[in-house]
């Protein structure tokens, strides 16, 4: 390959490698300990933080104003803010943005107190969320090095105990979901007669990863009875007072509607992620459906995700069975003008009008993307056989401990400085070379395991010492190869340009070998073994790379640029 062209492949590459790697370094050197804890907490805890926070800052923000005080400074995101306020208004802002004249650009509203606690809360929540959304693409640790989430699952089997039929499907859909969240290497199993044990490593997030386990993925479709719906709603507003629901969900009263109908509330997601019931003027909203399942969610066979072409909101896309089409249509054509829900998990997420007759395929709108993507991963791994509820979820300690992990970390650290001082020792100049590439490999391997979320472990760390050794061995058959010709006589030029092309294939053979095995364990191994066989894979790709392009560059720039006549890669030939 060209030079110019072997360099800018190398930025290229190494650009794409900073972008990979940026989340993780914003993530574990530039978040603070303080916002990482709270990035990390439930959405829940989030929400109270971000509210009590909001409401104590406009409190102290009031007193300032009142007082002539200057802005806090834990307050100046409203600056901007305040600013663009005054700039709408055709008005001009004051040099100084003291407490009163950011307070002020509240005052036309009638709202002015909800308005400016709603911006404040507003920055709190959004500054959290983007953090636990950097958490989530930043590198994650394993639980031997970090920690993670251990969770107990109970299932919900009145007067049964779970078959082992029950405990193997669900076992499988668990780790399917699991695998398909990017969630890796967790351990699930089987605990007690009706319980399931369930470890994640690194630092998940508690309200998704139970959306994941727990949500049964009962899609179904019922047809909504208004009449049904507007007599409930005029009974609701009348009692809303009074309790009209027993623990399961269920009319206290069934004689407040016809028996062929079920209440069950409508439900979104708020601001933060977490779902809730919708409402309306203070009371909650709910439709009457049809006790009868138009049709079921198993009839689904393929879901994908799509974007629309106006909003470019997210739509959930399914495809029905030959059998569940038939159903379909005859559902839809029956029922031509009236809405339809569409209920998960026993709540409407949402409500569509029927325009004519359905047989195939359909449509699932109303979601964010994140919700859309589980619901879509959730039904493509079917429903799980049994519903579960969460008995204990806590964070758990390193399996390995500290000492051991900073032993380990100490031996790793050690062994690559005995590697590079051994490289530099003996084969000198050339040595600075190889061990440049080398820190350069750590660099690229890093930064795919960012880029695909990928869970580091000890055995994913024993996946790249080894592949340090065979990039170390890929440099030794290059400089050895140099060495030879320098003994014919060979100038720098010819000896560099020999030795990479002999030591060519000899290098490639003995990776390519070692890819095949790294994909075979990744493919047939579970947990440490396919965490090394990946992180194995990945450094082969980088090593090839480093050793044969990056390596190559710094000896032409010495030959090219730097002008070097003599090829220093040996103590005994001049």
């Amino acid at each position: 390959m060209n030079k110019r062209y072997r360099f800018f492949l190398i930025l290229l590459v190494l650009g794409l490698c900073f972008i990979f790697l940026l989340p993780s370094i914003r993530w574990y050197f530039m978040t603070s300990t303080l916002d990482q804890t709270r990035a990390l907490g439930s959405r829940e805890e989030i929400r109270t933080y971000s509210l009590e926070t909001a409401m104590m800052q406009l409190a102290d923000l009031m007193v300032r104003a009142r007082n002539g005080e200057d802005l806090p400074e834990d307050l100046d995101f409203l600056v901007p803010i305040a600013r663009r306020a005054y700039r709408d208004a055709g008005l001009r802002a004051p040099d100084v943005m003291d407490a009163r004249a950011v307070l002020r650009t509240f005052a036309p509203s009638e709202l002015a107190q909800e308005l400016a606690l709603s911006t404040i809360e507003s920055h709190h929540r959004d500054t959290i969320l983007g953090l636990k959304d950097l958490q989530r693409n930043a590198v994650q640790l394993g639980l031997d090095l970090s920690g993670g989430l251990s969770i107990i699952l109970q299932a919900n089997t009145p007067g049964r105990n779970l078959t082992d039929d029950d405990v193997e499907r669900t076992l499988e859909i668990l780790n399917n979901r699991i695998d398909r969240f990017g969630l890796t290497e967790p351990t699930i199993r089987r605990q007690g007669q009706n319980q399931i044990y369930i470890e994640i490593p690194g630092s998940a997030d508690p309200e998704r990863i139970n959306d994941i386990i727990m949500g049964r993925g009962s899609l179904a479709f019922h047809i909504v009875d208004t009449e049904a719906t507007a007599a409930f709603n005029a009974y609701y507003r009348a009692n809303s007072t009074n309790t009209l629901f027993d623990e399961y969900g269920e009319l206290l009263d069934p004689n407040i509607v016809p028996g062929d109908v079920i209440i069950r509330g409508v439900y979104d997601r708020d601001q933060y992620g977490l779902e809730v019931q919708q409402h309306d003027a203070g009371l909650y909203i709910y439709q009457a459906i049809s006790r009868e399942v138009g049709l079921d969610g198993n009839y689904i066979q393929d879901v994908n995700i799509s974007r629309g072409n106006i909003d470019g909101r997210p739509t959930v896309n399914f495809q029905l069975t030959s059998e569940g089409g038939e159903i379909f249509y005859r559902l839809t054509s029956a029922n031509v003008g009236r809405p339809m829900a569409i209920v998960l998990d026993g709540r409407v997420r949402s409500v569509a009008t029927i325009n004519s007759a359905i047989r195939d395929s359909g449509q699932i709108t109303g979601f964010g993307a994140e919700e859309a993507n589980n619901i879509a991963n959730i039904l493509r791994t079917a429903a799980l056989p049994v519903e579960l509820e969460v008995m204990n979820q806590q964070s758990i300690g390193a399996t390995l401990g500290a000492d051991t992990i900073n032993q380990g970390m100490t031996a790793l650290l050690y062994g690559l400085v005995a590697v590079f001082v051994f490289l530099i020792l003996y084969y000198k100049s050339a040595g600075i070379n190889a061990v440049i590439a080398q820190l350069l490999n750590f660099y690229i391997m890093f930064s795919i395991l960012s880029a695909f979320n990928f869970t580091i472990t000890l055995p994913s760390i024993a996946g790249f010492i080894l592949t340090i050794g065979m990039a170390t061995d890929a440099n030794v058959i290059i400089f050895e190869r140099m060495k030879e010709e320098l003994r014919m006589g060979k100038n720098r030029k010819a000896a560099i340009e020999m030795g990479f092309n002999k030591a060519f294939w000899a290098i490639m053979d003995a990776n390519i070998t070692t890819f095949i095995a790294a994909m075979f364990l990744s493919q047939l191994g579970t947990g440490p073994i396919r965490g090394f066989a990946v992180c194995l894979a990945i450094g082969v790709f980088s090593s090839v790379f480093t050793a044969l392009f990056v390596s190559r560059l710094i000896f032409d720039f010495s030959t090219d640029v730097l002008k070097s006549k003599k090829l220093s890669v040996s103590w005994f030939i001049k």
